[in-house]
């Protein structure tokens, strides 16, 4: 059965689960969400199996991948699932969230959910895992996909995961965190190690990113992914004190050219 994968990603995890994924069904299209933004109308995969995969950001979806489930038409699919990346939040409520807006749009929601942890990457507040920590979280990751997959072929149904006490930081964090995601790059900025080398706005699933004057500088419709904190090479981009000491990650499994341009589809 052909399978079409649409993903989004920041710094790899959700894009190297969409890779290990499609490698193990086959006959799969990878399709980064950011390169369908700014086409207009419904989305009407092309496939009779169809699968989301993106990171979990405050409990819930990406902003970015709320919109974009809203555009997805999924009559005609026979078989719909979403993989769910996550640090800290779980995976209970973005995955609902997901099944609720499909539902809302297409009369169907997902036949099945997973949550997958992964490093986490929101550096604003926290430093992403090293060491031995992160090796066994990725190889921990690795399995779960094969399992994950295994239930994908088969067309296995499954049931959401549920969490009374994630819903409820569902219900109060989410909601902030919508309303205020596109300003947040306000609080990033650029030291003077900046070598004006545009890997931040090539990053950028969003766009958001331009140099001027070979500085990088903002728009305001920041999806909070942040991979130009990350991928720099420098290290050059900060927000706050507190990111300046904290470790950058980026998913071994993917690379820097990877991550370029999934607003034009090259990844």
């Amino acid at each position: 059965m052909e399978t079409i994968l649409y993903y989004f990603t920041g710094t790899g995890n959700s894009l190297a689960a969409a890779k290990e994924i499609a490698a193990a069904l086959g006959d799969c299209d990878i399709v980064p969400i950011a390169s369908l933004m700014d086409t207009p109308g419904d989305v009407v995969p092309a496939a009779e199996r169809v699968g989301i995969v993106c990171p979990v950001y405050f409990a819930g979806l990406p902003a970015m991948v709320a919109t974009f489930a809203e555009r997805l038409d999924l009559t005609g699919a026979k078989y719909v699932f979403s993989v769910v990346t996550f640090g800290g939040s779980g995976d209970a409520p973005a995955l609902r969230q997901l099944h609720a807006i499909l539902t809302t749009k297409s009369g169907r929601g997902l036949d099945a959910g997973f949550g997958v942890k992964m490093p986490g990457n929101y550096v604003l507040m926290y430093e992403p895992p090293t060491g031995t920590k992160r090796e066994k979280m990725l190889a921990d990751a690795k399995g779960a996909f094969v399992r994950i997959t295994d239930t994908i072929r088969k067309g296995g149904r499954q049931d959401l995961p549920s969490s009374f006490i994630l819903q409820a930081l569902h219900s109060l964090m989410y909601p902030r965190f919508i309303a205020g995601v596109h300003d947040k790059d306000r609080n990033f900025s650029v030291t003077d190690a900046c070598t004006s080398c545009g890997t931040c706005a090539a990053v950028c699933p969003a766009g958001n990113i331009e140099l001027i004057d070979k500085r990088p500088v903002w728009k305001h419709r920041c999806e909070l992914c942040c991979a130009c904190i990350h991928l720099c090479p420098v290290q050059a981009i900060q927000a706050g004190r507190g990111t300046a000491k904290r470790q950058r990650y980026r998913n071994p499994d993917t690379s820097i050219a990877d991550l370029k341009n999934q607003r034009e589809r090259k990844a």
